[in-house]
């Protein structure tokens, strides 16, 4: 029974945490697209700041419960680690997926908007698959290397890579399958057309695989003990290190 519970807690906490991170993400880049009088650098730089922050204090509070990944990559890539056992990828993917279309939802309320619709914004073609996956192979970098590093700085700085992202991709940093598979379901200048999602997921999913095989084998695990750490975002999610036995 306790297994059961503490199980529903952590699928709880990668739902929750999931939705509150879309609601801030789509929430924000609605709020900046009507603030911003058509200036596209003023709204960027809203939705950029206000993920990284919001993304930051996510981390923080789901992630002594469930790792705070928010991002099916960041969960299978600490599945790959070994730091996730593989039972928990397929719950912790469907929290991720459920909880994203539930923050689109969320924040489509706030702001009057139908609860779905479908995006119409294209987006499109090999610089921004490209840029997709270097997103999401430099989230997962800094994951990785700051885990196996310098744990207590990994939420911030997954945060931080993240409001880069925004700046520096040509995609505006999505790096999160669950991410843009619910902004699929966003009319709204946050959208993303579901026929160009299949392109971004394929990136993010090659990104993150080759950013697990360099890092891992940049920072090998220590004989005696191995740090294991998790994240995202979108962003993504980070938690607080936790020691465990080596395998």
């Amino acid at each position: 029974m306790k297994h059961v519970d503490h199980l529903l807690r952590r699928l709880v906490a990668e739902g929750l945490g999931t939705a509150l991170l879309l609601a801030i993400v789509v929430g924000s880049a609605v709020m900046g697209d009507r603030l911003a009088g058509g200036n596209a650098a003023i709204a960027l730089l809203v939705n950029s700041i206000a993920s990284g922050c919001g993304l930051v204090v996510l981390i923080l509070a789901f992630g002594a419960v469930s790792g705070a990944h928010l991002n099916p990559v960041v969960t299978l890539s600490e599945a790959w680690q070994r730091n996730l056992p593989g039972a928990l990828v397929l719950p912790y993917l469907a929290a991720q997926v459920a909880g994203a279309f539930a923050g689109v939802a969320l924040a489509h309320l706030m702001f009057g908007e139908p609860v779905f619709a479908a995006a119409t914004q294209a987006r499109t073609g090999a610089a921004l698959w490209w840029s997709e996956g270097v997103a999401t192979f430099g989230l997962l970098a800094t994951i990785i290397g700051c885990a196996r590093t310098r744990p207590g700085v990994t939420p911030y700085a997954a945060a931080l890579f993240i409001v880069a992202g925004y700046w520096f991709t040509a995609s505006s940093s999505f790096a999160n399958p669950a991410l843009t598979l619910a902004r699929a379901a966003t009319g709204t200048c946050a959208g993303i057309r579901l026929a160009d999602v299949p392109g971004y997921v394929l990136a993010q999913l090659a990104g993150a695989a080759a950013a697990t095989v360099v890092f891992g084998w940049l920072y090998p695990r220590a004989q005696q003990e191995t740090t294991a750490g998790a994240t995202v975002a979108g962003g993504p999610g980070l938690t607080r290190a936790v020691r465990q036995p080596a395998p």
